[in-house]
């Protein structure tokens, strides 16, 4: 099979990480990649948006799969492109279809979609200037901290947790009127659940489905999850405290309904279903929807499964993934994220990486790199996942911690205290 894989980060090196360990790959492509994928694969320098760009490229190169790594060619309808192509149409896209990928391109879509299937989440309303008196009120209503959420992509940092009532209420003015530009022309204000949080993975072809794992993410820049969001600083899975008891109520009141939902709306979703979740008590409520692999999850997610991926996604293209049986390794995987000086603020890019060679018991994920003049270099804000495995938490976070030292680069930075609220 020639494989075409789109996007450049973290998660877009994991799959073709997976995928070349196929014995079924002819040829695997990466478009744009980076300098991790171009050890293992073809990078194409095509954004993953011109769709018109990528049809050439793929009658071209006469590809069968194209997996879609980031959401924004998702939300934009390249699903739909293909489908509507006559020349496209025989080729596998992994990844929802346009109205589908509205679960992540419109915060007050999934909330609709969670109210009319009866999925368990926190209570909300969705406001714009015309309601906006009406927030204020919603606002009061609630207990402290409140939450408001960006309806549309923002790029992972179009949610405010605010502690002040006030405060709260300007923001919600100060969103609106644009501060995430035209994604927070629409603001859902959420009830805040209190609680530990993680995210499940789920792959279906439309009516079967597989569930992945799960992982836990750590969003803030600072250790003990202080100071500003991020991508993400790094990932472990399993996670212990999702236990079989608490997995089967996932499984019954979300997963399921989440998959019949999209059947009954006629939306059809071919790929990936990231739900992120809280536990509150013993009970999990959905946070947020994404139409796609996370990251940095991915590199703790994918590690883990060993049965070949590209039989998976074939399974997944040929709606028969009620066939396949899908493995797990029981091991823990931790990855640690390595990051440019001043992230997620204002970072330099062009640093010279070093001691990639001197990495050992670990995989390395490139998320923001880039070759110039035969050096590998940052060329974004979160720039290396160090990725290992583990009989136990602690002994895979000693790895991914020791080899995170290893590998250099000017203002290097990253969170010494993953997994710090699970050992």
């Amino acid at each position: 099979m020639k494989v075409l894989v789109l996007g450049s980060g973290g998660r877009e090196h994991a799959f073709a990480w997976k995928i070349a360990q196929s014995n079924k790959l002819e040829k695997l492509y990466v478009a744009p990649g980076n300098a991790g994928t171009a050890e293992i694969a073809e990078n194409i320098n095509i954004n993953p948006n011109d769709f018109e760009k990528v049809k050439t490229f793929v009658l071209d190169k006469e590809i069968n799969m194209v997996i879609v790594g980031p959401e924004d060619p998702l939300v934009n309808g390249i699903h739909d492109f293909f489908l509507g192509d006559s020349e496209l149409n025989k080729v596998a896209v992994i990844g929802p279809e346009k109205a589908a990928a509205q679960m992540e391109g419109s915060k007050d879509f999934a909330k609709d979609f969670m109210a009319r299937h009866h999925i368990p989440t926190a209570q909300y309303k969705s406001i714009t200037s015309e309601n906006l008196k009406e927030g204020y009120q919603f606002l009061e209503s609630l207990k402290a901290p409140y939450v408001l959420k960006a309806d549309g992509l923002a790029a992972g940092k179009g949610v405010l947790i605010i502690d002040n009532l006030e405060e709260a209420k300007q923001s919600l003015k100060e969103m609106i009127g644009g501060m995430f530009g035209s994604a927070s022309a629409t603001v859902v204000i959420e009830e805040f659940l209190s609680g530990i949080e993680l995210s499940v993975f789920v792959l279906t072809d439309g009516k079967n489905y597989k569930v992945l794992a799960e992982a836990k993410d750590y969003k803030r820049i600072g250790e003990g999850d202080t100071g500003l969001n991020t991508g993400g600083m790094g990932a472990i899975s399993p996670v212990h405290f999702a236990n079989e008891e608490f997995m089967t109520k996932v499984e019954d009141r979300i997963i399921k309904p989440t998959i019949e939902g999209f059947q009954k709306d006629n939306t059809p979703f071919v790929g990936f279903v990231f739900i992120g979740l809280m536990k509150v008590d013993n009970d999990p409520f959905v946070i947020e929807y994404n139409v796609r692999m996370g990251d940095p999850e991915t590199e703790v997610v994918l590690p883990r499964i060993k049965s070949d991926f590209l039989d998976l996604m074939v399974a997944v293209a040929d709606k028969k993934l009620d066939q396949f049986e899908l493995e797990l390794d029981e091991r823990t995987v931790t990855t640690v994220m390595l990051v440019s000086g001043g992230y997620p603020e204002a970072y330099a890019k062009g640093k010279v990486i070093s001691g990639l060679d001197q990495v050992t018991e670990s995989i390395v994920f490139h998320a923001g790199t880039t070759n110039i003049n035969n050096d590998v270099v940052t060329n974004g804000g979160r720039v290396i996942a160090v990725s290992s495995y583990g009989e136990n938490l602690a002994n895979a976070l000693e790895k991914s911690f020791s080899n995170a030292e290893k590998i250099q680069f000017e203002g290097k930075y990253y969170r010494k205290d993953i997994g710090f609220d699970l050992q």
